[in-house]
């Protein structure tokens, strides 16, 4: 019984996988249309939702990949010291790496309050 048990989750598993790899390539389909008009204030919100979302399924394949939260949230921080040490063009002209850490520190800092 045990081994039908197994079973089942590896193929639960996996069904969850694709089921949020296409969710992931229909959430950026959607981004892309809605950026076809332009981020004016009507789009606005469904911009914001549908990153949240993108953000959100990648967290979730992520781990039903095997890949910890605290893992992805690492790459991302070396990511971001990366581009700040390589003076990336988003941060060079517009200084978003160094508001993206801040964000991210402040953040922390009100969750381990």
């Amino acid at each position: 019984m045990a081994l039908l048990d197994k079973e089942i989750d590896i193929t639960r598993n996996i069904k969850i996988i694709e089921w949020l790899k296409s969710e992931l390539l229909t959430d950026v389909a959607n981004l892309f249309k809605a950026l076809i008009n332009g981020v004016r204030e009507e789009v606005h919100e469904v911009v914001s939702d549908t990153l949240a979302n993108i953000i959100l399924i990648c967290y979730l394949l992520g781990r039903r990949l095997g890949i910890s939260y605290n893992s992805i949230e690492l790459k991302i921080e070396n990511k971001i010291k990366l581009g700040l040490i390589e003076n990336h063009d988003v941060e060079k002209y517009y200084g978003d790496l160094s508001e993206l850490s801040r964000h991210l520190n402040s953040s922390r800092i009100k969750n381990n309050k």
